[in-house]
C-alpha cells in the first residue's frame, strides 16, 4: 500500500466539495480519475499528495516519491530547470522534508532529538547527491524529447507552445523515473495524437503507480486498469478501463433503480392494506400495525444526474452531392510552405475528421477550405453550400462582451429571453452570463462558442477542436449532436474517441501532404475500433405492435423504447409507419455502434 484514503471529506466554507471520498493506491496501480468539472478530482489529488489537509477522513502514505505533473506548465521567468524539478521531483520532496524537521527541531516540541537530527543530516547527504544526479537526469530527457541540454536555463516565457509541450514531456520522464506514484492531471490537452500515443506507450512501461485525471477517454482505455469516478462529493470505484466504466456504471445504475422501485412498490402496499384496514374497521387498530411495516421501509432516493449539456445542431437545405472539391491546394505562411499539392473532396453525408501532429498544418488547411487564408490551386464550393467554421481560439468571440451580449448580437437586441435559454441549455446562468468574457474558463467559453454555433444554419461544420477544455459528459453531447447532424463535417480534433464515434473518414495532415482514409481512427490505425458508447436517447411509446427485424425484438402496444441516434436506422420503418410517437422525454443510453454506423 503506497497511500490510502479513507471515509475524506472537505468543504470551502457552506460548499461541500468531498464527502465520502475513498481510494487505496497499491505499486502497479493505474487509476483513471474521472467526474464532471468541478466535482472534486483536483482537490482530491491535492489531498492524497498531502498538499490539502482534508476536514475529516483517515489519510495514511508510506513514500514520499511522489511525482505531480499539473495541467498548465509554468511559465513566466521560471527556468526549464526549475520546470522540471518542482514541485515534486525527489530533490524538492527532500528539501521538503528537511524544512518539516527545521520546524519540528524551532518548535520547542518534546521531540527524539537524536532521532531527528540523525535524519536530517542524511537528507543532507542525499541532497547534496541528487542535485547533480537530477541535473543530469533533466539534461537527459530533455535529448530523448528532441531538446537540447543547453536549453536549460532558459526561461519558460521564450520558448515555443511545441517546446513548452516537450518541457513537460521531460518532466513526465523525470518524475516517472525517482517516483513511487505519479499524478497526472489531464497531460493529453496539449498534446498531439502521435505525442499521445507515445506517453501513452511510456506509461505503460513505467514501473511507478499513476492516477490520471482526464477526460480523453481513448488515454483512459489504453492506459487505466480501475477507473474512480467523483460525483456528488463520494467515490465509486470499477475496475477495468473507461469503456468498462460505462458498462459497469449503466448495470448499477439499472440495478439500483430496479431495488428502489421494488423497495417503493413494497412501501405502498404496505400503505394502501393500512388504509383498507382502517376504513373496513375503524374501530381497529389492525392498521398501525402495516403502518409501522412501512415506516420501516426505507426506499433511497432517486439517482440524480448531473444536467446534461443540451446540444441539437440544425441543418441548412442539403446541398448537391459534392459540397467541397479542392485541387493541388497550396499555402504558404511567413515564407514557409505549410501545404503542398493538397487534394480533398467532402460529399454530402461526409464526416471527415482530421488529425496529425502540432504544427502540420490542420488549422491551416480548414481556413483555407473555408476561405480564411490565401492559397494556390483551386476550390469549389456548391452553390448552395452554407459554411459554418468553429475556430479553437474562438475568434469570432468578442472577449470583452459578456456571453448574453454576444449572443444578442446574432439575435437581436430585443430577444433576451431567447439569448438566456439558449446558454441555459449549455449549463450558462447568473454571474457566467453577465460577467465579460474573458473571465471565463475554457469550457464556458466553448460552449459560449457553441451556443453562437446552434445559431447559424448550415449544411457544412468546421470545427477545429470543438471539444476541449470539455468535460465527459459534455463530450458526449457533443458527439450526440454531431451523429444527429443532417449536414457535412469536417472536424479537426485530437480527442480519439470523438474520431472514432463520429467520423466516417479520416484524415492525417503530416509533412504538408493530407492522406485520407474511408473508416475511422482506430481502422486507419489497425486497432481495435470503440464499440459502445454512451448517446442521450429519445424516448418513444409505441402506439402499434411491431418487431424490430434487425433485433428480432417484440415492441407492444404501449410500451416505452428508448432510441440513440445510433439505433436509428433499424428503428426507421417503424418510424415512416407511425408505430412509434415520440413522448419527449430523454435520457442516457448505451450503445453498441456498428462500422457502418460510426
Amino acid at each position: 500500500m503506497l497511500i490510502r484514503a479513507e471515509s475524506v471529506t472537505k468543504s470551502f466554507g457552506p460548499i461541500k466539495v468531498l464527502t465520502k471520498a475513498d481510494l487505496h493506491i497499491d505499486r502497479g496501480d493505474s487509476i483513471g480519475l474521472i467526474g464532471v468539472n468541478g466535482a472534486g478530482k483536483s482537490t482530491f489529488i491535492k489531498i492524497l499528495m498531502g498538499e490539502m489537509e482534508p476536514d475529516t477522513g483517515e489519510m495514511k502514505r508510506t513514500t514520499r516519491r511522489i511525482g505531480y505533473l499539473c495541467q498548465f506548465p509554468e511559465g513566466g521567468d521560471a527556468t526549464v530547470s526549475d520546470v522540471l524539478g518542482r514541485p515534486y521531483g525527489v530533490v524538492e520532496g527532500l528539501r521538503g522534508r528537511m524544512r518539516e524537521l527545521d520546524y519540528l527541531m524551532s518548535s520547542g516540541e518534546d521531540i527524539d532529538w537524536n532521532g531527528v537530527t540523525a535524519e536530517y543530516a542524511e537528507l543532507e547527504g542525499e541532497l547534496s547527491r541528487s542535485g547533480v544526479e537530477d541535473r543530469r537526469k533533466q539534461a537527459k530527457a530533455l535529448e530523448e524529447v528532441g531538446l537540447a541540454a543547453e536549453m536549460m536555463d532558459r526561461p519558460m516565457s521564450t520558448l515555443s507552445g511545441g517546446e513548452r509541450t516537450k518541457v513537460a514531456l521531460a518532466r513526465v520522464l523525470i518524475q516517472a523515473e525517482g517516483c513511487d506514484i505519479l499524478f497526472l492531471d489531464e497531460p493529453t490537452s496539449h498534446l498531439d495524437v502521435d505525442t499521445v500515443e507515445w506517453l501513452e506507450d511510456y506509461l505503460l512501461r513505467s514501473k511507478c503507480a499513476i492516477v490520471v485525471v482526464s477526460h480523453d477517454r481513448y488515454f483512459l482505455d489504453k492506459v487505466a486498469t480501475r477507473v474512480v469516478e467523483i460525483e456528488n462529493g463520494r467515490t465509486r470505484e470499477y475496475k477495468g478501463n473507461y469503456t468498462s466504466f460505462v458498462k459497469k456504471k449503466i448495470t448499477d445504475l439499472e440495478r439500483l433503480e430496479k431495488e428502489r422501485r421494488k423497495l417503493l412498490s413494497a412501501k405502498r402496499r404496505q400503505e394502501r392494506i393500512a388504509e383498507e384496514q382502517h376504513r373496513d374497521n375503524w374501530f381497529l387498530s389492525l392498521h398501525r400495525t402495516r403502518l409501522r411495516m412501512a415506516e420501516r421501509i426505507e426506499v433511497p432516493d432517486a439517482q440524480e444526474s448531473p444536467p446534461d449539456i443540451t446540444v441539437r445542431i440544425q441543418a441548412a437545405k442539403k446541398s448537391g452531392k459534392n459540397v467541397i472539391i479542392a485541387d493541388r491546394i497550396n499555402v504558404d505562411l511567413g515564407g514557409r510552405r505549410i501545404l503542398e499539392n493538397v487534394s480533398i473532396d467532402i460529399h454530402k453525408g461526409d464526416k471527415i475528421g482530421v488529425f496529425g501532429a502540432n504544427g502540420e498544418g490542420k488549422t491551416t488547411l480548414v481556413k483555407a477550405l473555408v476561405g480564411k487564408l490565401p492559397f494556390e490551386g483551386e476550390l469549389w464550393s456548391a452553390p448552395g453550400a452554407k459554411i459554418v467554421h468553429f475556430s479553437q481560439t474562438h475568434e469570432g468571440l468578442d472577449l470583452k462582451l459578456s456571453a448574453e451580449e454576444q449572443l444578442l448580437q446574432e439575435l437581436g437586441a430585443d430577444r433576451k429571453a431567447d439569448a438566456r435559454s439558449m446558454l441555459a441549455r449549455m449549463l450558462l446562468f447568473g454571474d457566467s452570463v453577465e460577467r465579460p468574457m474573458s473571465t471565463l474558463s475554457g469550457g464556458e467559453r466553448v460552449r459560449v462558442a457553441l451556443s453562437v454555433l446552434l445559431l447559424k444554419e448550415s449544411n457544412l461544420l468546421v470545427l477545429d477542436e470543438p471539444t476541449n477544455y470539455l468535460d465527459i459528459p459534455s463530450r458526449h453531447a457533443v458527439e450526440g449532436a454531431l451523429n444527429d447532424y443532417d449536414g457535412s463535417i469536417m472536424v479537426v480534433s485530437h480527442d480519439r474517441y470523438l474520431l472514432d464515434t463520429v467520423c466516417n473518414r479520416v484524415a492525417e495532415v503530416k509533412q504538408g501532404k493530407v492522406s485520407t482514409f474511408n473508416g475511422t481512427y482506430s481502422q486507419m490505425r489497425g486497432r481495435k475500433p470503440v464499440e459502445e458508447i454512451v448517446q442521450d436517447a429519445d424516448e418513444y411509446r409505441v402506439v402499434s405492435s411491431f418487431t424490430n427485424w434487425s433485433t428480432h425484438k417484440r415492441y407492444a402496444m404501449g410500451d416505452r423504447v428508448l432510441i440513440a441516434p445510433a439505433e436509428m436506422r433499424s428503428f426507421q420503418w417503424a418510424l415512416e409507419n407511425n408505430k412509434l410517437k415520440k413522448t419527449g422525454g430523454r435520457q442516457r443510453k448505451k450503445v453498441r455502434v456498428n462500422e457502418d454506423e460510426k
